[in-house]
């Protein structure tokens, strides 16, 4: 532990719930803080389980519980957990303890793929790389990450020192990240030729030509892997196979682009590279639990925060 870090977690803890109690209204929502990437979440009721994406982030829980579904894992996490993300994850997640008396709050900073890559090539891996593995896990808060965070919040607070101290405390947030019992994962996914980091390069493109058909041999060919290989690697890390992400993918941007008004069920169907709406609305409706019209209807009358953010 390093000489500077707060023994006293309790006080820690305190100090990171009552920032988000200071800096969020009381009403749901994610609120982005004067730090880049780095935002504060709060939510004052229980929900039901929504499919969404994490983008590579870590998200640390202060008050309340959450479930997080990813392939078939159902993990818990709560105070003194956080959920580290190493590449775009499917997920299904919800809050499972909020009130108005008693919210759900927590707080995120996205990963820089170049930093990690960067600090990496100058830290000693701890072990050697695993086989297979998967892209996100919970991890305990360990001091010294706890400590980051809690500078981090208070430099929010002096806003004249962010443009110094920004830099050099997410700096080290990803440092003490890469010394966890993740930063194996981190390390390979961000590694340059590294069998992991090629999955990330695979997964870079499916985002961009998500709605060109995909021939998985050629994406394997891209990625200098044999199929099988590539296959086994892709589903380890993302619980999905490159066909399933792609789709995930397609039914994701539809919701966005139907939400915003400016598209039908037909005309979102279309523009994320479907042929046939009826295998569209089949589709839809296994993933988000209605059709998409009642669905789209159902998330209007929610506030926009509670649900665009609901990975958090």
């Amino acid at each position: 532990m390093s000489p500077h870090v707060r023994v006293n977690t309790e006080n820690s803890w305190a100090i990171l719930k009552d920032a988000i109690l200071q800096s969020t209204p009381s009403r749901s929502g994610t609120y982005p803080t004067p730090v880049k990437g780095f935002q504060f979440y709060r939510q004052t009721s229980n929900a039901d389980p929504k499919p969404s994406f994490y983008r590579p982030a870590v998200i640390v829980a202060v008050q309340g519980k959450k479930r997080v579904r990813i392939g078939q894992d159902e993990q818990y996490y709560s105070e003194n957990i956080c959920f580290v993300c190493g590449v775009d994850m499917p997920a299904s997640s919800c809050v499972m303890e909020a009130s108005e008396e008693k919210p759900y709050l927590a707080l995120s900073l996205y990963l820089d793929a170049g930093l990690i890559a960067s600090l990496a090539s100058r830290i000693p891996p701890a072990t050697t790389e695993a086989g297979f593995f998967r892209g996100a896990a919970l991890q305990e808060v360990e001091p010294d990450l706890l400590d980051s965070f809690v500078r981090l919040v208070e430099l929010t607070r002096t806003p004249e020192q962010i443009p110094v101290m920004e830099e050099l405390l997410i700096r080290e947030i990803h440092y003490r990240l890469l010394t966890s019992s993740f930063g194996g994962v981190l390390r390979t996914l961000n590694t340059f030729g590294s069998q992991g980091h090629q999955i990330t390069r695979a997964i870079a493109w499916l985002k961009e030509y998500y709605k060109e058909p995909l021939l998985v041999q050629e994406l394997a060919g891209r990625s200098n892997m044999a199929p099988s290989t590539f296959h086994k690697y892709f589903k380890n890390i993302t619980t999905l196979s490159p066909l399933q992400y792609q789709k995930r993918l397609r039914l994701d941007e539809a919701q966005r682009l139907m939400l915003s008004g400016e598209y039908d069920v037909t005309q979102a169907a279309m523009a994320v590279g479907y042929e046939s709406v009826t295998q569209f609305i089949r589709e839809y409706k296994r993933l988000f639990g209605d059709p998409p019209r009642r669905n789209i209807m159902k998330m209007r009358n929610m506030t926009g925060s509670e649900h665009h953010q609901a990975a958090m």
